[in-house]
């Protein structure tokens, strides 16, 4: 069935006789034809398949139902050989509701109830010769899974029902073969709905009994009604009903007995009027019957002295323990969260808006009847109400995660993953814990510890008490400055107002030499050792700073952990933003009173980043990864606003993130201008990028959209673009002497990039130029060298002190022209001297490129700085850039998943993302 097109839609063409006709299937890209007794075993496989055409359904279900029909014999054979459905009464109506069900959009149920009927006649004809009985029989027991033996009992006495609904229907004179859309005559309905009231008095409320009245509708017009009691005997002069009532009540009452069992008594009665419903059938109705009811259109109505405002709410408050008050002070004062199971949800019962007592939900918990008179008046009691009010107590939460709770008013009252969020109450004591941790850093402004040899802004103050309230409450934060903001002395100065113990700081090794000078620089007095290289010792370390950097504390994570750390710092914390990592799993198991992460993306990618992060300082706070993405991260990513708003309200007592742009916080940092440079492909380029896009779609869309190939060509295709927007011989892997030195006139970007160093150098400028390839920075290379531009290359392979001295050449104006590869010369680096700053190409985050271009726009930049990206016109590149700003503009709340996200998209959105666009190339060469 895999070559038959299913997710289109199936056109049925009957012939002379109905057999003769044939099934099309049709999608975008192929069209299969099959005669009516091929079709009928795809359609009804089909079934088990949601992801099918709806017209493919509703034929598929016609044909299924056909194919129980001829196993029950209800079918004639004419005298031609072919054979025509006999089915009437409640044959007729299941066929209906089954169109009506499988209705969808263009197709109505007039309509879809046409095409069953057809799609039924074909089948019964289209039946193979021999024992139709049994072959349809098998062809029905093929579309479906062998049950238990309690499936085959229930098989069993649905066959029984039908049964009797046929015995029932020849008592009350029902006729058969009537549709639906017949009209009538006499002006009387037509067609009717049923409802059903409920009536109690005090007696019967007292016995816990409850009477359920048959109340008969006109389907045109709602507001004419009257209670089948008076159909049964009255004139239809006065309740002006038709004389099909009666055929039609047991009709609609034979489906209303499928949605609610009880019924079965009512349907049995000579003449259905009411039925007495006792004990577990109030509470059988309370709980799935009106729900089942309403979604077949028979509404439940109660009577209004019999209130049912009686509800559940999740409340979040200390879990009840043995416990003095001054306990609860003295937590508060040693750390908020030193007990796992301190917190706890519970359900809190109300009328309306006013909780019940505990001992009002001891009564109810106890109540035998699910009818309890509370506050006067008789309440109706749903069975979930009343299990909730026997088992109050609900899962016992850490500390984090009950102050996620709190801040948001949302949270998983189950605990399990899959579970949607629920409206939570927080109590009296949790109220004043969030109230503690909301206010962080709001208060008055910490003064500048004595030792501290710096004078800090206001804005680098204010990091500093947000710092210290924060990790005085055995909480850990996100630091999220802007780069070249100070996060650094930040640091360095909460470690000398705790004064508690010693500060490790875990770093990228290129870092290391930078934080050695910061501390000698503003804090001179501190002890600082590297714990890196041959000769690692913690000995005596119990005060200052130990330096470290990532890979060595992988390694020797243990014995870091046996340090009695005060703080533990990552800094450039994005490398913890995969916690399946070795590293993230490693900085775990480091103990330590509080964490604090340093970085100026703690978003680059997805929000999962943000979460990894998080969790490693505030352990617990958003709920597991896999609870997260489907609480949090999915309908954030789905630009719902709700939830959005409320994350915020989560995280912002954990991370203070401030721009450069900020009002007030760097106002003496000089204009930065950026310029999106729209240059065109050569012919060259052009030639080589529809070439490679037209071979690589023909190979993509021959892959299904799961195989893991399909998304390793398209990140393939992704890189091959930008390297042919790039340069020629970068994606044709050639030296600038295999081209004969023709680097220059293949390609805008290099011709621009001359011009930019020529302007900036001949006014004293410096500029920096990153790419992402090394491949495109050896071309640059070559070619600089070439035509005597001086120059200097940083990578990720350039040991440190080769790197020192780089920064060093650069800043004391030796080296006019700095080339750094994007995710060497991204973070960590110094360099004010540049006054220009080149994207030779396109990073998928603008976060990372924000960031390299901060390298020259920082604190201590006293000349205006020009950035310049370089984007070929017409390209995926400029697809991209238009999708980049949209990202910036989001990146507050939502950022996308960048280059990996593109592997997702249908092969027609891929195509329209890479195919190239010829106008704006064209405009170019005029």
């Amino acid at each position: 069935m895999s070559f038959i097109p299913l997710t289109g839609p199936a056109v049925l063409t009957v012939g002379a006789r109905p057999r003769e006709g044939s099934i099309v299937f049709s999608d975008d890209r192929r069209t299969v034809s099959l005669p009516i007794v091929s079709a009928v075993p795809v359609l009804t496989r089909a079934l088990r398949d949601s992801a099918v055409h709806p017209s493919v359904g509703l034929l598929g279900a016609a044909a299924q139902y056909a194919l129980k029909l001829i196993a029950e014999g209800k079918y004639d054979t004419l005298s031609d050989g072919s054979r025509a459905p006999v089915i009437q009464g409640d044959d007729v109506e299941r066929l209906r509701l089954l169109a009506e069900f499988r209705s969808y959009e263009g197709v109505d149920g007039e309509g879809a109830e046409a095409l069953a009927w057809a799609m039924v006649a074909a089948t019964i004809d289209g039946m193979p010769g021999g024992s139709s009985q049994g072959l349809a029989r098998r062809a029905a027991e093929s579309t479906r899974p062998a049950g238990s033996l309690r499936e085959r009992m229930l098989e069993r006495q649905r066959a029984r029902a039908a049964e009797l609904e046929e015995r029932m229907a020849s008592i009350i004179g029902r006729s058969g073969g009537q549709r639906r859309s017949e009209t009538v005559d006499d002006g009387l309905p037509a067609e009717i709905s049923l409802s059903i009231r409920i009536e109690a008095d005090e007696e019967s409320l007292t016995e816990g009994v409850l009477r359920a009245v048959l109340q008969v509708h006109d389907e045109a017009n709602p507001l004419h009604f009257a209670d089948a009691s008076v159909l049964w005997h009255d004139d239809p002069r006065i309740h002006h009903f038709g004389p099909r009532t009666r055929q039609q009540i047991s009709l609609r009452l034979a489906e209303a007995t499928r949605a609610w069992a009880p019924l079965e008594r009512m349907r049995f009665q000579a003449s259905p009027t009411e039925l007495i419903l006792e004990g577990d059938e109030v509470g059988s109705l309370l709980g799935e019957g009106v729900a089942a009811l309403k979604a077949i259109g028979v509404d439940v109505m109660w009577p209004r002295s019999l209130g049912r405002e009686l509800k559940a709410q999740a409340v979040l408050d200390v879990a009840p323990r043995p416990r003095e008050e001054s306990d609860w002070e003295e937590q508060l004062n040693t750390g908020l969260f030193a007990r796992d199971d301190l917190f706890a949800f519970r359900w809190q019962l109300a009328l309306g808006d006013e909780p019940l007592t505990d001992d009002e939900m001891d009564e109810l918990a106890k109540a035998a009847s699910p009818i309890l008179k509370l506050r006067g008046s008789w309440t109706v009691v749903d069975p979930g109400i009343a299990r909730k009010a026997r088992k109050r107590m609900l899962r016992p939460l850490t500390g984090a995660e009950a102050l996620g709770a709190a801040l948001t008013g949302v949270g998983q009252i189950d605990g399990r993953s899959e579970s949607p969020l629920s409206d939570v109450i927080v109590g009296a004591t949790i109220e004043k814990l969030k109230q503690t941790v909301a206010e962080v850093g709001r208060g008055e402004l910490l003064p500048v510890p004595p030792a501290l040899r710096a004078t800090l802004r206001d804005y680098q103050r204010r990091g500093l008490t947000w710092l210290a309230e924060l990790t005085a409450l055995g909480l850990g934060g996100v630091l999220a400055d802007d780069m070249g903001l100070g996060k650094t002395v930040q640091l360095i100065a909460l470690h000398l107002h705790r004064g508690a113990g010693p500060t490790l700081v875990v770093c990228p090794t290129s870092l290391m030499g930078n934080w050695e000078a910061e501390i000698a620089r503003f804090a001179p007095g501190a002890p600082v050792r590297r714990f890196h290289g041959g000769e690692r010792d913690l000995t005596d370390a119990r005060q200052g700073f130990v330096l470290t950097t990532y890979g060595t504390m992988r390694r020797d994570a243990r014995l870091l952990a046996t340090v009695p750390w005060d703080l533990v710092v990552a800094d450039e914390a994005q490398h913890l933003k995969n916690p399946a990592s070795a590293t993230a799993r490693a900085i775990r198991t480091i103990p330590g009173t509080a964490r604090v992460a340093l970085t100026g993306t703690p978003v680059e990618n997805d929000l999962s980043e943000l979460w990894a992060i998080l969790d490693w300082c505030v352990p617990g706070l958003l709920g597991s990864r896999k609870a997260f993405r489907k609480a949090w991260a999915a309908p954030i990513e789905a630009g719902i606003e709700a939830p959005t708003k409320q994350f915020a309200d989560m995280v912002a007592p954990f991370l203070l993130r401030r721009r450069k742009t900020d009002p007030g916080i760097a106002p003496e940092l000089p204009p930065k201008t950026e310029t999106d440079h729209l240059l065109s492909l050569t012919k060259e380029q052009t030639v080589l990028y529809e070439a490679y896009v037209r071979d690589t779609m023909e190979r993509i869309e021959r892959l299904p959209g799961d195989d893991p190939a399909r998304r390793g060509l398209i990140l393939m295709m992704l890189t091959g673009l930008k390297q042919i927007c790039n340069h020629p011989a970068q994606f044709l892997k050639q030296s600038l002497k295999q081209t004969q030195g023709r680097s220059g006139g293949r390609s805008q970007k290099l011709d621009l990039l001359d011009e930019v160093i020529e302007t900036a150098t001949s006014e004293g400028g410096a500029v920096l130029v990153f790419t992402q390839y090394v491949a495109m920075a050896r071309l640059l290379e070559e070619h600089w060298t070439d035509v005597g531009i001086a120059h200097q290359f940083l990578h990720g392979g350039t040991p440190v002190a080769e790197r020192e001295r780089m920064i060093a050449a650069f800043q004391d104006g030796h080296v006019p022209v700095f080339l750094l590869s994007l995710k060497a010369g991204g973070t960590g680096l110094n360099l004010t001297r540049a006054d220009h700053v080149v994207h030779v190409d396109r990073w998928w985050n603008p976060a990372v490129e924000d960031q390299a271009s901060d390298r020259a726009w920082r604190i201590g930049q006293t000349k205006p700085v020009q950035v310049h990206r370089l984007v070929m016109r017409g390209t995926l590149e400029e697809r991209i850039a238009l999708l980049l700003e949209h990202k910036r503009a989001l990146a507050e709340a939502v950022l996308g998943r960048g280059e990996s996200a593109l592997t997702e998209l249908s092969n027609a959105d891929l195509r329209d993302l890479v195919t190239l666009d010829r106008d704006g190339v064209n405009r170019a060469w005029r």
